[in-house]
């Protein structure tokens, strides 16, 4: 990576932002950043400057964390909403970088691939948190110490999956807490072998309290949208999920996140133009498609299937955002009215739907866009959870943590 896109990156601009501010053309900065071209220096001034004050100082924290597996921030959001400060940060897609980096003006370089980092070289930290992927354990070594008649434990059970890497810095570091995230079916993946994999690992090895709860983002926003949140404590406290406040549907629908086309928001980018910032036309399915996915969902009602794309008003609760979104945006079609296709959510209207407020800045193409929050947390929920989780953190974090492994 050049100096120049690493300044880019940390400036959180978008190229059209980059270029206005700079006063050069995207065709140059592109030349820039694959170092085709050198910058002149009055460029590079300019970029370290606005690095330089986008940055923050989090003096009044109350507890620290780490965001593995970060994406865009969401659990990050959350965390800080509770008086958190982030010290690290791990996340490998560029794009994803480029949008949390946007958002996140601490300016440390995140760091890529977890499994190359040293837990060493991670800051001492209270809570972990992460939204590790679902993987499924091999047996294969386990098996054949078995065979051998040697012991075993979740080092080898666990070894060549992304969750072996929270494990050894659950295991070196010995923070206070972590909040981990995952899909609903973790429980029944692999007929359960996954979830007691992780839960022995977790408690019986490294000796935390383990609390599960399964929560959907429909109590907070108006998308069904289940996860598990695992929270685990370095000694037991007396934290319980039954103290979580969902809010309920309270009359929530899509028209709380959907463009008002009416002129009382300000036309954004490629979104929304005109004076009454009316959603572009880019959004709306061609003839095509929509004859497409009406002969498909047709088709599959015949054969008694549920599958087919989902149409959304204003009084809706939409389906689950996914990361495929992108492709042809079947599972949220919002309706224009009889005799009229449907659109395609807007970027800025998937960031509401995931509860991210419109401060959030989103620097990337609609693709990645939309493969960003499909991937992503819905910020409320997990707010909840880390207000939850506070006052236990800050009580332990008064007592002497074991000594670090390794």
């Amino acid at each position: 990576m050049t100096e120049f896109e690493m300044l880019l990156t940390q400036s959180g601009w978008s190229m059209p932002e980059a270029a206005k501010a700079l006063g050069y053309s995207e065709g140059h900065l592109y030349r820039w950043k694959r170092g085709e071209e050198v910058p002149r220096e009055a460029v590079m001034k300019l970029l370290r400057m606005e690095v330089r004050s986008r940055q923050r100082h989090d003096s009044n924290a109350s507890f620290s964390f780490i965001d593995l597996f970060a994406g865009i921030g969401g659990l990050r959001r959350a965390m800080e909403g509770a008086g958190g400060r982030c010290v690290f940060t791990s996340e490998w897609d560029r794009f994803a970088q480029q949008t949390y980096h946007a958002n996140f003006p601490d300016n440390r370089p995140i760091a890529g691939d977890i499994r190359e980092v040293d837990p060493e070289d991670i800051p001492d930290h209270d809570v972990l948190v992460a939204g590790f992927p679902c993987q499924p354990f091999s047996i294969a070594g386990v098996s054949k110490k078995n065979a051998l008649g040697r012991a075993h434990g979740f080092l080898d059970e666990t070894q060549g999956t992304l969750f072996f890497d929270v494990l050894r810095i659950l295991m070196h570091h010995r923070p206070a807490a972590f909040m981990l995230e995952n899909v609903k079916n973790l429980k029944s993946h692999d007929k359960g072998r996954t979830f007691e994999v992780i839960r022995r690992a977790l408690t019986e090895e490294l000796g935390y309290t383990l609390h599960t709860q399964i929560i959907d983002a429909a109590n907070f926003v108006p998308q069904h949208r289940e996860r598990i949140v695992m929270v685990g404590f370095r000694e037991a406290t007396d934290f319980s999920f039954e103290e979580l406040h969902l809010p309920g549907r309270q009359g929530r629908g899509m028209r709380d996140i959907l463009h008002p086309e009416n002129g009382t928001e300000a036309a954004e980018g490629h979104y929304t133009v005109g004076p009454d910032a009316k959603v572009s036309d880019k959004y709306t399915l061609t003839d095509k498609l929509w004859t497409y996915l009406q002969d498909y969902a047709a088709k599959h009602r015949a054969k008694g299937n549920g599958f087919g794309f989902g149409l959304v008003d204003g009084d809706s609760i939409a389906r689950t955002l996914s990361a495929r979104y992108y492709k042809d945006g079947s599972e949220i079609l919002v309706s224009r009215g009889e005799g009229r296709n449907p659109r395609r959510l807007t970027p800025r209207e998937c960031a509401r739907l995931m509860g991210f407020d419109d401060s959030f800045r989103i620097p990337v193409s609609d693709t990645q866009a939309y493969k960003q929050f499909g991937n992503s947390v819905a910020v409320p929920v997990f707010a909840e959870v880390a207000r939850l989780m506070q006052p236990h953190v800050l009580k332990l974090m008064d007592q002497p943590r074991l000594q670090k492994v390794g």
